[in-house]
């Protein structure tokens, strides 16, 4: 099959195309330096050109902070231009995957997120994903949206200076520097492997609508943190922090229920512990 793919060298777009590639896809794997997702003129430029039958974006503006800085920037990237992929999908006949975000919920539920529970963003990240879940949903494309959480993985993160939380907190710790988490938010850490791992039979099995893909169970960020030197046996500095020193709000419970996903079939996720323990395996050398 045919799939183009945004954001091919970022976190979760790298392991997506390596996936689909061993899976037999012929994959259009574009990079930020080939397309800069504000500029509508190249996206239909790119899909004319290519006419897949599969357009899979992993594009986004996701650093919270910056978003806060910079709405209008995270409303053309975020809404936007997902917005008029899934029109151009629409008009060409292309199926669109999506991916949005736990933070499209305020996190006042108190439990597992499911995708019949209505949003309530909190922010200008969690606000501008939601804008562009709508705009999907009202092109009328042949489309799903995979909402995630948590997200880490092997390739660097590029909204976050090439470190994502876990690669954080080992470098953190081999500065010997103090360590402060928030433990009031609950997350359930979802590595992109994971995810990238249903992509193929989700494509195969042409799964559409909304969809929640996590690890099973939760913590807080800061149980996170312990665990992640508890299993490598480094010695940190690590301390209790709380979301209320930030003046950005964040959801303090975002963890998302998959059950719908096994119920089409999918396999058990993983607990966000198991998972854990297997990606510090996976870099142990030279990271730590």
């Amino acid at each position: 099959m045919k799939i183009m793919l945004t954001g091919a060298n970022g976190q979760l777009g790298s392991e997506i195309l390596e996936v689909l590639t061993q899976d037999g896809h012929e994959v259009i794997a574009l990079t930020h330096d080939d397309l800069e997702l504000s500029d509508l003129f190249r996206i239909k430029e790119l899909i004319i050109e290519h006419l897949p039958q599969v357009l899979i974006n992993t594009a986004a503006y996701h650093n919270v902070n910056e978003c806060e800085k910079n709405p209008q920037k995270a409303y053309r990237i975020n809404a936007e231009a997902p917005g008029f992929m899934a029109r151009m999908c629409n008009y060409l006949h292309i199926k669109f995957i999506h991916f949005s975000t736990d933070y499209v919920f305020s996190g006042n539920l108190n439990r597992p997120y499911n995708e019949g529970d209505s949003p309530d963003p909190l922010n200008v990240y969690g606000l501008s994903k939601l804008k562009g879940e709508n705009l999907i949903r009202s092109s009328s494309c042949k489309q799903l949206i995979i909402r995630i959480s948590g997200i880490y993985g092997k390739n660097p993160c590029r909204a976050k200076k090439g470190l994502n939380f876990v690669k954080l907190m080992l470098d953190k710790a081999s500065r010997g520097e103090t360590i402060q988490v928030v433990d009031d938010q609950i997350v359930a850490p979802t590595p992109v492997s994971e995810i990238a791992a249903t992509l193929p039979e989700l494509i195969h099995k042409d799964v559409h609508g909304l969809l929640h893909i996590s690890t099973s169970g939760e913590c807080s960020w800061y149980d996170y943190a312990r665990e992640i030197f508890a299993y490598t046996g480094i010695e940190a500095n690590l301390i209790p922090g709380k979301s209320s020193d930030s003046a950005i709000k964040r959801p303090s419970y975002s963890v998302l229920d998959n059950r719908l996903m096994m119920s089409k079939g999918f396999g058990k996720m993983p607990s966000w512990k198991d998972a854990l323990h297997k990606y510090l395996d996976e870099i142990k050398e030279p990271a730590y």
